[in-house]
């Protein structure tokens, strides 16, 4: 009985421990600022969920975030044509295939999550994150990292 308490449990605690390298919460605040400066992402997860937490209370409208996945090099680009498509398209270009994943933009208070294929991310290529608010990419940046 207790060697299959055992396994039950190691197993338990291997399935935890694969979720939580399959997640991340990030939480952006109404200083124009991330907690952490980067997402490690391991090669042995299938998919990987992003959950954005926006801790401060300023409405969406005036201290909106969102959390945008490019390449490092389409990063400038992406902020740009999402500033342009506008606070209806939460600052991402619709369709915009250089984007790897993003939330939705919120507000104060508001949580979103995203799930993407680690597929989508590729060994050798530098990953940005970034919130896609007009002005706040400056200071609300962090790096994507592919790991083992």
């Amino acid at each position: 009985m207790m060697k299959k308490l055992l396994v039950v449990s190691a197993m338990a605690l291997a399935s935890a421990t694969a979720f939580a390298d399959c997640s991340v919460t990030v939480e952006a605040n109404d200083a124009m600022q991330f907690n952490t400066k980067e997402i490690n992402v391991s090669k042995t997860c299938k998919d990987f969920t992003v959950t954005l937490k926006h801790v401060g209370s300023l409405p969406k409208a005036a201290m909106g975030h969102d959390l945008v996945i490019t390449s490092a090099a389409d990063m400038s680009g992406v902020d740009a044509d999402g500033i342009a498509a506008g606070l209806d398209n939460d600052y991402v270009k619709p369709g915009d295939e250089r984007v790897v994943a993003h939330t939705k933009l919120i507000g104060g208070g508001e949580t979103d999550s995203v799930t993407f294929p680690v597929s989508k991310l590729q060994a050798g290529t530098d990953y940005v994150f970034f919130c896609s608010f007009p002005g706040h990419s400056a200071m609300m940046k962090g790096v994507v990292k592919l790991v083992d």
